[in-house]
């Protein structure tokens, strides 16, 4: 069984289970997702030499299992006039917590939200419009109850985008 948290709708940190088990072929199905994000059942099922009931079947255990999330499109914010990203760490009051999650839920720049072990407690992902925009969302960061702290970071460069492939490789 693995463990990752994350937070439950009332904004708690919670350990998610998931009994997923990638196995050989499990991993040729997620390389080729991976490689083409748009694939169908059926090409996934040519790109990997598998029947197409095998790959449809793997999938569907694999979503229900918690391996494989959301099918969104992710969605560049800048085409938004979001074109600023900047990482903010904040210091909170531990009791707090569940209020400040729900919060920091209901800032729309606000992308998503980290819970961490050490100095700082939350990693908060924010987009902004210009510099002054990255200064109001910062400050409405800090004024939610039970902030005490907050250092925000602008991200100059992404450097490397999310990917999972590199895990795949090596099996299957």
């Amino acid at each position: 069984m693995l463990i990752s948290a994350q937070f439950d709708p009332e904004g708690v940190s919670v350990m998610r289970k998931t009994d997923a088990r990638i196995d050989d072929i499990d991993a040729r199905i997620l390389r080729a997702l991976s490689a083409d994000p748009r694939a169908t059942v059926v090409g996934l099922a040519e790109a990997t030499g598998l029947a197409r009931n095998t790959v449809h079947a793997r999938l569907a255990r694999l979503e229900t299992e918690g391996a494989l999330r959301s099918f969104e499109r992710r969605i560049d914010p800048a085409a938004l006039g979001f074109p600023l990203t900047g990482y903010i760490m904040v210091v909170v009051t531990q009791r707090k917590l569940a209020g400040i999650a729900e919060a920091l839920a209901e800032v729309p720049e606000v992308l998503e939200v980290h819970g961490l072990s050490g100095v700082t407690d939350l990693l908060v992902h924010i987009v902004a419009r210009d510099t002054d925009d990255l200064y109001r969302v910062a400050g409405r960061i800090l004024d939610i109850d039970g902030v005490e702290k907050t250092t925000t970071s602008l991200v100059m460069r992404s450097l490397v985008d999310y990917r999972v492939g590199p895990l795949l490789n090596g099996r299957g």
